[in-house]
């Protein structure tokens, strides 16, 4: 398995993202900027679930902070493989990388029963306890990716 992921830090973009000195920051940062509209989606769409913000419409604020969400995420996801190949077989190595992958399915795990949840109830105000209980889980996994990501880059 060591090959494979010595492999991937010597495709030509891995090379190259390592080798630029513009290059490598600029996909760092933007990963931060995917990450930080991913959890502020997330944030704030779980609250509006469990009762906040009831001045605004819960399905149309959920449904824009979803679309925004699965945007932040597919950035996130994009720019984290490109980090993620300049170092491949270090992080591969390191069990708190291990475990921000689990985190990371069983947010996406979670998201998906929600969205079931959410369908099944047209989208309501009264989406009820299972979507509250939902809600609180995507906070806590969302989160814990987030510190296993910052545990990941001061190591």
């Amino acid at each position: 398995m060591d090959g494979f992921f010595a492999g991937i830090e010597q495709l030509a973009f891995a090379r190259g993202l390592k080798a630029s000195f513009v290059a490598y920051p600029i996909v760092n940062a933007l990963h931060i900027l995917s990450i930080g509209a991913l959890l502020t989606s997330v944030w704030l769409m779980d609250l509006r679930i469990l009762g906040a913000f009831r001045s605004l419409p819960q399905a149309p604020f959920v449904a824009l902070l979803r679309r925004t969400a699965l945007a932040a995420f597919g950035g996130a996801l994009v720019t984290g493989s490109l980090l993620f190949s300049v170092r491949a077989s270090e992080y591969a190595a390191m069990p708190i990388f291990f475990a921000k992958m689990v985190l990371i399915l069983l947010a996406g795990a979670n998201f998906l029963v929600f969205m079931r949840v959410w369908r099944a109830k047209g989208g309501d105000e009264s989406v009820g306890g299972a979507a509250a209980v939902l809600a609180v889980l995507s906070l806590v996994l969302w989160t814990s990716v987030l510190f296993a990501g910052r545990f990941i880059g001061s190591l």
